[in-house]
């Protein structure tokens, strides 16, 4: 008899105790619906932290995220970070200063120089060309991250070296990509600007990297990326403390075969209305055809454009990467003639 009575004073006892959790968590739902979500999220977090009690820690985490929903109405998801890249009401360009260059504004830039570093009097040949057109900034590549392993792969630190020389002597800024993420004390010495190239998008550690230095950096986006995933991976740079970040568009991977890669126009606009970045335009990468980069330069500059990143070496035919795409001095001066004579380009 009192076994029985026992069982009953249980069941009253957890029947008591399910009405009570309804009712708290009917007032925590009021109460939660008055405060901020991440007040709420926070209270939740401090409670778990405490809680030393028998019951699993991860039955409760979920259980946690189930009284949220269930309180707030809505999943538990932690809110929309606003991104430090994004462009907010009324916000202004980022204007990316060094030397005597300003890339974004109301000036457009042009940026040239050969795919890869290979000689002294090669990078003297196209340095004579871009000071003979009026372009400032030279790239050229050091560190050459290629599909296949047996394929150039950069002169390194000696690459740098040689780019540092010729761009003291032709007083020109330089553009360099960085592949590891020790080299970037390395990268402060010989060049001026860091790039991350397409095939490193992705590659988190490296944007952290160069989030942490006081460099500027020009991000490539990735052969398959998104515009979604293109702007995260500058906000992984910004989120490190370094804002002066400037994107490029250099086409993505398709189905198309008439072109090297697919060169996305409508990113430029988007780019622009969504982040207060400058964003460049690879004509050379996007197309790998000469004989439709200005008319592609001259659509990038009239979707908004900040400037032009084109490929020149002295003689393309023997060049030891991208021999089919970089345009000669002749015709890299016959594309800026082309482009400027469009009052598209404004310097």
């Amino acid at each position: 008899m009192n076994s029985t009575k026992s069982i009953q004073q249980q069941e009253d006892r957890l029947s008591d105790i399910d009405r009570q959790l309804f009712e708290l968590l009917h007032e925590r739902a009021t109460l939660a619906h008055q405060i901020s979500p991440d007040v709420e999220q926070q209270s939740l977090k401090e409670c778990l932290e405490q809680y030393d009690g028998p019951l699993a820690k991860d039955s409760l985490i979920k259980f946690s995220k189930q009284i949220s929903e269930l309180t707030l109405g809505r999943p538990s998801s932690p809110q929309k970070r606003e991104l430090l890249v994004a462009r907010k009401s009324g916000q202004a360009d980022t204007l990316v200063r060094v030397n005597h260059t300003v890339i974004g504004g109301p000036a457009q830039t042009i940026i040239a120089g050969p795919c890869a570093v290979e000689s002294l009097d090669q990078l003297r040949t196209v340095a004579a060309s871009l000071k003979q057109a009026g372009v400032k900034v030279m790239r050229g590549g050091a560190f050459k991250p290629r599909t296949s392993p047996y394929d150039f792969q950069g002169l390194g630190v000696e690459g740098l070296q040689m780019l540092k020389a010729v761009a003291d002597e032709y007083e020109l800024t330089t553009i360099s990509e960085i592949v590891n993420p020790a080299h970037m004390e390395l990268a402060a010495q010989y060049i001026d600007i860091i790039q991350i190239g397409a095939r490193n998008m992705h590659n988190f550690e490296l944007l952290k990297a160069a989030g942490e230095t006081n460099m500027p950096v020009v991000l490539k986006r990735g052969l398959s990326a998104t515009l979604e995933e293109f702007v995260l991976a500058a906000e992984y740079i910004a989120s490190r403390g370094n804002t002066q970040i400037i994107l490029i568009e250099r086409g993505i991977r398709t189905y198309e075969k008439w072109t090297r890669n697919t060169l996305d126009i409508s990113a430029v606009p988007i780019l622009k209305q969504e982040t207060h970045l400058p964003v460049l335009v690879d004509v050379t990468h996007s197309t790998g055809r000469k004989d439709i980069m200005v008319p592609c330069a001259k659509a990038a500059l009239a979707a908004g454009a900040d400037g032009i990143m084109v490929e020149v070496h002295p003689d393309p035919r023997s060049a030891l990467s991208d021999a089919e795409q970089q345009l000669d001095p002749e015709q890299f001066q016959t594309f800026c003639t082309a482009i400027r004579q469009s009052g598209l380009l404004h310097s």
